[in-house]
């Protein structure tokens, strides 16, 4: 699998996916700025890895504070948090990254200042550990879905490249071929980014996966001519209804699925899902530049000076559209994801 990011020798190593697939370039991150604008500007996207990176910067911007105490400690570190929060709002890992680190530093607080430090940078590194086994997991649970033979469309990136390693959306798909099953992928180019074209094809390619890519308006034809079998997302949150926000263009993808009977199957981590949000219209969307609409590559001027741009990064899938909602505790339908916010609950009631 590819890496997206690594803890190593005191550095945070993030590959540029901005400028895959035509160059594969790390960059060695040594203060947590540089890792907050990786995130800003792409090099590094996808929930799960961008709350990694987000808990690397902290950890990595944390040995450069000077603090007597703990008191001065956390009013140095309060400046990262803040940083990290504010690169991306729509992805909630960022979120849950600084959160869980909070509630670190508060049940250590009677450590050296020095051992905090410490335990930031093992707690980043048990983060990336801990998401791997949780996108196998994923795969696991998800590979159910996919029978031998299946065509599979997915949309955007939740490969290895959008997570710690394995991908979300994509897991199902490796375990599957683990499995012996004889599978094909369609990802379409996901504009104005292409992170479909750029990244999802790539790296399937890199792992021998057979996939073919297709223009984003593509889909619904080869639904109507019978050549898709399912379709896997990922998702940069999901809220308590079951509501999902991903990549902009995902709620078309999960309406022609609906209209052409095609089961639409979104891989979300726990960690991905916001309980404290009741429906999708409260969910915060980012909108991005014009220029990522009117040039490609930031170089190719493909529309007329001057014209006005939305360009929303993310839309938002009604939990009506959603076949079922793969995490790595089992998959469930989308009206029974609040379930998994209480404690003691046994989720063999309702685990598909």
């Amino acid at each position: 699998m590819v890496k997206a990011i690594e803890w190593k020798d005191g550095k945070v190593i993030m590959l540029d996916q901005s400028r895959l697939p035509l160059e594969v370039k790390y960059i060695e991150c040594t203060d947590y700025h540089i890792i907050a604008e990786g995130i800003k500007k792409l090099w590094i996207r996808g929930a799960p890895a961008i709350g990694i990176a987000a808990a690397m910067g902290i950890a990595l911007g944390a040995q450069d504070i000077k603090a007597k105490n703990y008191r001065e400690f956390i009013k140095g570190i309060e400046t990262i948090f803040d940083v990290m929060l504010s690169t991306r709002p729509t992805a909630v890992n960022i979120k849950w990254a600084v959160e869980r680190i909070k509630r670190l530093l508060k049940e250590r607080r009677g450590e050296s200042v020095n051992r905090l430090k410490e335990l930031l940078i093992e707690e980043a590194k048990k983060i990336h550990e801990e998401d791997i086994e949780v996108n196998k997991a994923i795969g696991r649970w998800g590979s159910q879905f996919i029978k031998d033979g299946d065509t599979v469309l997915t949309h955007c990136n939740a490969g290895s490249l959008a997570t710690g390693g394995y991908g979300t959306a994509t897991a199902p798909i490796f375990v599957a071929i683990e499995q012996g099953k004889k599978i094909q992928v369609i990802a379409d180019e996901t504009r104005p980014v292409l992170q479909g074209a750029r990244l999802t094809a790539w790296e399937l390619m890199q792992a021998g996966v057979p996939v073919t890519l297709i223009t984003d308006n593509s889909a619904g034809a080869l639904m109507k001519k019978g050549e898709i079998d399912l379709a896997i997302v990922g998702t940069d949150r999901t809220v308590r209804n079951g509501d999902v926000a991903n990549k902009i263009g995902t709620y078309s993808v999960a309406v022609l699925c609906k209209e052409h009977k095609i089961p639409f199957y979104v891989a979300a981590p726990l960690s991905s899902i916001d309980f404290s949000i009741p429906t999708g219209d409260k969910i915060p969307i980012e909108e991005r530049g014009a220029e990522e609409v009117t040039h490609i590559f930031g170089r190719c001027q493909i529309a007329p000076d001057g014209v006005k741009v939305r360009n929303m990064a993310f839309d938002v899938t009604p939990a009506k559209y959603v076949t079922a909602i793969i995490t790595e505790k089992g998959a469930f339908r989308p009206k029974d994801i609040r379930k998994l916010a209480k404690k003691d609950v046994n989720l063999d009631e309702f685990r598909l």
